[in-house]
């Protein structure tokens, strides 16, 4: 059974931790991180992201233009740039490593302890690359809810929202986190060596032999 379902669940890592991967990306360069709209003019939508602010018009569509400074973004989203970054470059990373370390790739079939190293390595840096996912979208969601809570802010004044980015990035860093436990979950399952499955399905048919002779007249 060790023989079937571990090469599953490593192509199940790797195809979710894939999914995590590129979502983590589409979320970096998303501008819907913060949404507002405005009572005045409800045909208008502001969104913000990391890179650039955008209104959408019912009418005209979107029009966006990016941030002039970096040192001039909030403290969230500049280190959320940073740590996107960094969970981007770790799952690429991951990915090529978990990708070669595949037990049905035919590259180094005799070396197996390397192969498990780099399924280790790779399942490592995909839940760092699922870490420092979370922690920057749970970041501007948290200083999104003190912005909209704030008593100091009179009633008046326009609140931001949760943007659609803050979503698809809490679902990425679940993607990488759950495929990285997929494939350490591979490394620590029972295995079974080809010689032992040999060595039974003989015995096996040594069993039935013997009963074909006995039952025979």
């Amino acid at each position: 059974m060790a023989l079937v379902y571990q090469p599953v669940m490593q192509l199940s890592g790797i195809l979710v931790s894939l999914l995590g991967w590129v979502l983590s990306c589409l979320t970096t360069y998303l501008p819907q991180w913060k949404n507002l709209n405005l009572e005045l003019n409800e045909l208008e939508i502001w969104t913000m992201g990391l890179w650039q602010a955008c209104v959408v018009q019912e009418e005209g569509g979107m029009q966006c233009k990016d941030f002039d400074s970096f040192l001039a973004l909030p403290p969230e989203l500049r280190i959320s740039r940073i740590l996107m970054f960094f969970s981007n470059g770790s799952g690429l990373l991951g990915l090529l490593l978990s990708g070669f370390g595949l037990d049905c790739l035919k590259i180094a079939e005799r070396q197996q302890e390397q192969k498990k190293r780099l399924l280790l390595f790779g399942g490592m840096l995909f839940w760092i690359s699922g870490i420092t996912a979370i922690v920057p979208v749970s970041w501007v969601a948290h200083s999104t809810v003190q912005e909209f809570w704030d008593e100091n802010i009179p009633d008046i004044v326009p609140r931001w929202d949760f943007g659609e980015a803050l979503f698809v990035g809490w679902l990425a860093g679940f993607c990488l986190i759950l495929g990285g436990s997929l494939l350490n979950c591979t490394i620590c399952s029972t295995e079974v060596h080809p010689s032992s499955v040999h060595y039974a399905v003989a015995e096996q048919q040594d069993q039935c032999q013997r009963l074909e002779t006995e039952t025979r007249p």
